[in-house]
């Protein structure tokens, strides 16, 4: 389990003894801890300016083991002290500062104070984000996500947050967009997915009714390589598709 060190948060800076690694090897770290956490909610955090990867010549995110252990705590303030990422900056910052900074114990998102807290969902997770963030993250407006929500491209919970995976929907979307590409073009790609999605919980299903626990976790992780798989033969089939037609 990662712990942070007394007296603050990594500085994302890597010293010539820090070993720097992949985001796919930082991932595997923290999800001991958390084991919700994704890439994109890594790479959502990158963006929010939470956390400050090195870049190789050719582009890829090299972290340090401060960089890791400041996602730790980040992942650890939403998760145990219910805070949005606003307020975490804020605390950082001032760590950062070298000011005494005094958190909230722990408690349930209704205890905190309205007028200091931004509004969080009952039960949050790592994971989940709220709709400034997620307009923040895919640079869009209120009205574009209001379009793609009526296309049921993205949905929010019943807390009105988002997971991870809908700020990489939207980001997608939005990219697709600049090509000309809208809402409603896209609903042949949701209903392929949601196909996709059926075909996986077929296979699972009697997994996840089975009365040990192990099975049932074996389950998800099944769901999870089904779902690789099928996201790699659909590229697989649309650059073969595209191959045929361009020539």
């Amino acid at each position: 389990m990662l712990r942070t060190p007394s007296g603050g948060a990594g500085t994302g800076t890597a010293t010539g003894s820090d070993r720097l690694v992949s985001i796919g090897t930082v991932l595997n770290q923290l999800r001991d801890e958390f084991p919700e956490v994704t890439i994109s909610k890594i790479r959502f955090l990158e963006a929010e300016g939470l956390v400050e990867p090195r870049r190789t010549p050719s582009g890829y995110r090299k972290f340090s083991g401060g960089d890791i252990e400041r996602l730790a705590q980040i992942l650890r303030l939403q998760r145990d002290h219910y805070l949005p990422l606003r307020v975490i900056r804020e605390y950082l910052d001032a760590q950062a500062r070298g000011e005494q900074v005094q958190l909230p114990a722990p408690s349930g998102p209704r205890d905190l104070p309205a007028a200091r807290w931004e509004a969080v969902p009952e039960r949050p997770t790592a994971a989940r984000v709220g709709k400034s963030e997620l307009l923040a993250a895919a640079e869009v407006s209120e009205e574009e996500l209001a379009e793609w929500e009526s296309y049921g491209l993205i949905a929010p919970d019943p807390e009105g947050g988002y997971d991870a995976e809908a700020v990489t929907v939207a980001k997608l979307v939005a990219d697709l967009g600049r090509f000309g590409l809208e809402p409603r073009h896209l609903r042949a790609v949701k209903a392929a997915a949601e196909r996709e999605a059926s075909l996986i919980e077929q296979v699972v299903a009697p997994l996840r009714r089975h009365r040990n626990p192990q099975t049932r976790t074996h389950a998800e992780a099944t769901a999870r390589e089904l779902a690789s798989l099928s996201v790699r033969l659909h590229s697989a089939l649309v650059q073969t598709s595209l191959g045929v037609r361009l020539h």
